[in-house]
């Protein structure tokens, strides 16, 4: 029979008493031994950490260098200044209202004056034929 219960384990017998909740070998200089290697593992791990950030660091720290060449080179300016730039417009024009900013309309596109219309109907008239400039200026 033991030798039966010895195939089906795969010789792990001796482990069995841990694995039914039995009690461990309890050695102190062992126990301290995992303790101090795992804090060591542990601080490995955190300077490795922190090595690859300061590598991170100093890499986008160049990367800022070039970017700002490049700005400067072609007159760009850097997506926070513009935004910062936008919202002190909005701010000053909406500063008095106590709604919310309206959007704002590009030139030529919503209320425009008859003398505007005027002038297309102008300009459209001098590419026609002579008999339809009369007919449309009646």
């Amino acid at each position: 029979m033991n030798f039966v219960m010895k195939q089906a384990l795969g010789g792990a017998t001796k482990d069995m008493g841990k694995m039914l909740g039995g009690e461990e070998e309890k050695d102190p200089e062992a126990a301290k031994k995992k303790k101090e290697e795992e804090e060591e593992r542990q601080e490995a791990l955190r300077q490795q950490e922190e090595e690859r950030k300061e590598k991170h660091r100093k890499m986008e720290a160049e990367r800022e260098v070039v970017r700002q060449s490049i700005r400067d080179k072609y007159g760009l300016k850097k997506k926070e200044e513009k935004e910062a730039e936008e919202k002190a417009a909005m701010e000053q024009a909406c500063e008095g209202s106590l709604t919310r900013a309206k959007k704002a309309i590009p030139a030529g596109c919503g209320d425009d004056d008859d003398d505007d219309e005027e002038s297309i109907l102008d300009t459209v008239l001098k590419f026609l034929p002579g008999p339809l400039q009369d007919m449309f200026k009646k």
